[in-house]
């Protein structure tokens, strides 16, 4: 089953190399979407694919992210769709 979900990560999340990591755990699992620094010091993740690994992916960063990365909050909104996004992008 396709599981969409827009992450709002906030923290120790920028300068960390959180998107990357981010980035790098998502296309191990096959899933698309973005990881986008916010002006107010957050991150916002978009994760489309299967629902198991947007599940591990999940986990992965409400336990923390990258070694270097502090989270304090994870906000995670349901969608249903992704606007199209393939790949996953960084910026």
């Amino acid at each position: 089953m396709h599981s969409i979900c827009k992450v709002r990560v906030t923290g120790r999340v920028q300068g960390v190399f959180f998107r990357d990591s981010t980035r790098r755990q998502a296309l191990n699992l096959g899933i698309d979407g973005y990881a986008n620094n916010l002006s107010d010091g957050s991150v916002e993740i978009l994760l489309s694919g299967e629902r198991t690994a947007v599940e591990t992916v999940l986990a992965w960063i409400t336990a923390g992210g990258p070694p270097s990365a502090r989270v304090d909050s994870v906000d995670v909104q349901s969608l249903t769709s992704d606007g199209g996004v393939k790949g996953f992008s960084t910026g």
